[in-house]
């Protein structure tokens, strides 16, 4: 998944996240990503993620629906804007939100509520709210440095990007890392919308 870098592989063979999806960079990013982010294969949006990896989907029943639907209902809806292309070294691509305090404040709310799921399994000391581009080592093999420089590069004329981050959606698929599955193998669980009042960052 673009923002599941790093996966180990012991996990379990499938596994879940949660993100807030953000269709209005569709039109700057997904032609890149269908290239560049394995993800985007698998039928994950363009996004921003908020927990992964989440609790594996065998134990996602429908009281951990109803926990996630009330603890997403506190926190309020937010507008943002991804106005910058950043890098992680020179292996993954990704935008920026120019505030990333509400995005940071929803993985805070997500993983307080569920310790078990460290945000990239405790493997970062700083969870960095990005929207991956692209990363070295696609399926296909054209993830080259120069391909992710040509395809931020082509990008940031079409920035910024404002939206509106109105739910959070859970979607589970196949372990990143394993025998990739078949095309949008990744799906849709569940949204949960953002129903706190107002329009301000949770951070506010």
């Amino acid at each position: 998944m673009g923002g599941v870098e790093g996966a180990s592989e012991g996990r379990a063979e499938l596994e879940s996240a949660l993100l807030v999806a953000v269709p209005a960079a569709e039109a700057a990013v997904g032609g890149h990503r269908a290239r560049l982010d394995p993800s985007a294969r698998d039928g994950v949006p363009a996004h921003l993620t908020v927990l992964y990896p989440f609790l594996p989907p065998t134990e996602i029943g429908p009281g951990v629906l109803a926990e996630l639907s009330r603890l997403f209902a506190g926190a309020a809806r937010f507008f943002f804007t991804l106005d910058q292309v950043r890098w992680f070294g020179e292996s993954v691509v990704w935008l920026g939100p120019a505030d990333d305090s509400p995005f940071r404040a929803l993985t805070e709310l997500a993983a307080g509520a569920y310790p078990s799921c460290s945000p990239y399994g405790g493997v970062y000391t700083d969870v960095v709210p990005h929207l991956t581009i692209g990363q070295l080592g696609s399926p296909d093999g054209t993830s080259g440095p120069a391909e992710l420089r040509a395809a931020g590069e082509a990008i940031s004329p079409l920035l910024p990007i404002t939206a509106e981050a109105t739910e959070v959606t859970l979607m589970a698929g196949p372990a990143p890392g394993r025998q990739a599955g078949p095309p949008g193998c990744w799906q849709i669980m569940a949204s949960f919308p953002l129903w706190g009042r107002g329009k301000r960052a949770l951070a506010d």
